[in-house]
């Protein structure tokens, strides 16, 4: 099939995103698909030849992407492109997606998660992996999950919606209940999330999360120990445990080898695990996500879950949870990224309104 692997983008994801879609591409043309590598943001401005014969460029367009220890600088990756113009799809992107036979995302944050790249690909009618616009939207906002989650009855830690400015972060810094969690509500990749230790750290958090919306989330911190859980197709995935050499699971522990100590399967007991993966499953259907995605959890004290969240277009670097989980339950890393695309294509065919068959 030809397949473009869609990563990059403008958001503070981008690098994990072109390390997970350069790894997605490679396996895919392992596979012996045509694949594509294409930044959504940058697209093809650097491509000359016929659109139809750059799903047989040399290595699929890959480079050689790699994480940097901090978010990147989207300001300079703004002034790179050569149009320097306000669309955050670049050139040719659309066509070229619109000439494959499925687009993989391999997007992260804002305009991959949130659901607008999906809901622009529905409109075009271009087929792509993973879950529709509105799943992912609703997924992408920890606002409408833990809503949901509480609606639900899914376990979740305490939490408020906090809207402040600037000459509130002073008072909130000392009213706020302590140890909590100050979060971005669309933030990914540990980004724009805050564990302060101390109220000087809440107060420099508080600050810090001005730049990102003019909401927080402030939840109650379970102290425990960190379980994530994959979901793939209609069933969960061995859970694995991350310990942070840091004592946190940010952004650099999650992507910077030695950063964290992973565990898969968790060292968890087969009832823990069936409840884990059980609350995952629900989660993601609750949000009517699709084909793949992945549940944080705390595990407390008392062997009690908490979810915190869901993702709908888990990493798939080679740091990354989601291929270790699918090797433990006996999926290697090409067979995991096929599997995403069959279980896509079936889902597209099961929405069409006519007849459709998958390659």
């Amino acid at each position: 099939m030809k397949i473009v692997v869609l990563a990059g983008g403008l958001s503070q994801e981008r690098e994990v995103s072109l390390v997970t879609g350069t790894a997605v591409c490679r396996a895919l043309r392992k596979g012996g698909h045509r694949a594509v590598l294409v930044d959504l943001f940058l697209g093809l401005e650097d491509y000359d030849g016929p659109l139809e014969a750059v799903f047989d460029a040399p290595d699929g367009r890959c480079g050689n992407a790699a994480i940097k220890t901090t978010a990147p600088d989207l300001e300079a990756v703004r002034r790179s492109r050569r149009d320097r113009g306000p669309s955050l799809i670049g050139k040719d992107v659309l066509n070229v997606c619109a000439l494959a036979d499925i687009v993989f995302v391999g997007l992260h944050g804002e305009s991959g998660e949130d659901g607008r790249i999906q809901a622009t690909l529905d409109l075009l009618g271009i087929p792509y992996t993973g879950s529709g616009h509105l799943s992912s939207a609703m997924a992408m906002d920890k606002i409408v999950t833990k809503r949901l989650m509480d609606a639900a009855g899914i376990r979740t830690p305490r939490w408020r919606l906090l809207e402040y400015g600037e000459a509130e972060v002073e008072a909130l810094s000392e009213e706020l209940p302590m140890p909590c969690v100050v979060k971005t509500p669309g933030g990914g990749s540990s980004i724009g999330v805050y564990m302060p230790e101390t109220r000087e750290e809440l107060k420099a958090a508080l600050r810090d999360l001005l730049h990102f919306d003019g909401q927080i989330i402030v939840e109650e911190r379970i102290v425990g120990r960190d379980i994530f859980t994959g979901i793939l197709g209609d069933r969960w995935l061995p859970s694995v445990e991350v310990i942070s050499a840091k004592g946190k699971f940010d952004y650099e522990a999650k992507y910077q080898s030695g950063g964290a100590l992973e565990l898969c399967p968790a060292n968890i007991t087969g009832e823990q695990q069936e409840e884990i993966g059980e609350m995952a499953l629900n989660l993601h259907r609750l949000l009517g996500l699709s084909v793949y995605s992945r549940a944080d959890f705390v595990l407390d004290g008392d062997g009690v879950p908490w979810c915190l969240e869901i993702n709908s277009l888990p990493g798939l670097t080679s740091a990354s949870l989601m291929p270790k989980e699918a090797a433990a339950a006996g999926l290697n890393y090409e067979e995991l990224c096929e599997e995403i695309v069959q279980l896509s294509l079936r889902r597209t065919c099961q929405h069409a309104a006519n007849d459709c068959q998958g390659d």
